[in-house]
């Protein structure tokens, strides 16, 4: 498909475009200042429906990488340890050499950034300088991930709330709506269109202190059951007791590795590689190969944003309850 400004194909059936023809660093044609440009709406515009957007052959500096992501509608929030082989203090630079750069990040499990914060990560851009053989990164569609399990574990995972007892230590919602994705292809535009599911997780150990179910009674009025007379309820959420952390992990673990290669993506980096991606609508998880010895597969370098969006990035079940804190 042709647009103005680039011409694209799918990354995969499910998700993804790769944008071609196109040149981010030319900054007399791609003016980034204008922030309602026929340019950055039709690049939100893909973001949205396609949930993300591969650009290749790319050479940017920190700061366009910075520039482009604050252009996206958010703003970029670094929460990350600053190599000092950094481009920008706002870029999170990671690498398989701890001399250059951050090592071993994002292997501890399936996630979303920003799990930590009461409004997760919006999006994420990732841009590599240099690649290493096999440092690939995995990325599963998380709508199409939870209509991948049954009805009755739909069911299960409808009620759990991820506890992470981490910085702001928010207690979110496993499954969700997304808030920008409509229940169709693309942009919420009709406002009667509760949007697209979604799911919210991290599948890293240390990332989670537990799960909290829904109280039965609260989501169906029922007070009489007397076992529950002293649960400690919050936001229709029984808080007096917390499912182990790997219960619900290694549930969606296994999920994932089952029906990656059905719906997801091994995303094989080549130099000069920038994605944007929909945070809130993929999950993603480093390969074992992100962390091979520099000296054999080569010198891998990531640098990455991470972009925060307004109170509508909150998470909200689709019966309305939010992301709360204990």
């Amino acid at each position: 498909m042709k647009t103005p400004f680039y011409t694209t194909r799918p990354l995969t059936p499910h998700f993804g475009i790769e944008a071609l023809s196109i040149n981010l660093a030319d900054t007399r044609k791609l003016d980034l200042t204008d922030k309602n440009s026929k340019f950055l709406t039709q690049l939100k515009s893909d973001l949205i429906r396609h949930r993300t957007i591969l650009f290749r052959n790319q050479t940017l500096s920190g700061q366009r990488q910075v520039d482009i992501s604050n252009a996206l509608g958010g703003r970029v929030q670094s929460t990350f340890y600053k190599h000092p082989r950094s481009p920008h203090p706002d870029v999170f630079r990671v690498s398989n050499d701890d001399r250059e750069g951050c090592t071993s990040v994002g292997r501890s499990g399936w996630h979303l950034d920003g799990t930590f914060q009461n409004r997760p990560f919006m999006y994420q851009t990732m841009y590599f300088p240099s690649v290493a053989e096999g440092g690939d990164t995995y990325f599963v569609p998380l709508k199409e991930l939870y209509e991948s399990f049954g009805e009755e574990e739909r069911m299960d995972l409808d009620r759990m709330w991820m506890a992470t007892g981490r910085r702001e230590s928010p207690v979110h919602p496993l499954v969700y709506r997304h808030p920008f994705r409509s229940g169709g292809l693309g942009g919420k535009e009709d406002e009667d269109d509760e949007g697209e599911v979604t799911m919210l997780f991290h599948c890293g150990r240390p990332f989670v202190s537990g799960w909290y179910c829904d109280d039965t009674n609260t989501i169906t009025g029922d007070n009489d059951n007397e076992n529950n007379n002293n649960a400690r309820i919050a936001n229709g959420v029984n808080v007096s007791r917390m499912i182990h952390p790997s219960v619900i992990q290694d549930r969606i673990t296994t999920q994932i590795e089952s029906k990656l290669d059905e719906i997801g993506i091994r995303m094989k980096w080549e130099q000069g590689d920038f994605m944007i991606s929909d945070n809130l609508g993929l999950a993603h998880y480093a390969s074992e190969g992100t962390q091979g010895d520099a000296e054999s597969v080569g010198l891998r370098i990531l640098h990455r944003t991470t972009i925060v969006g307004g109170a509508e990035t909150v998470p909200v079940k689709f019966d309305g309850r939010k992301s709360f804190s204990l």
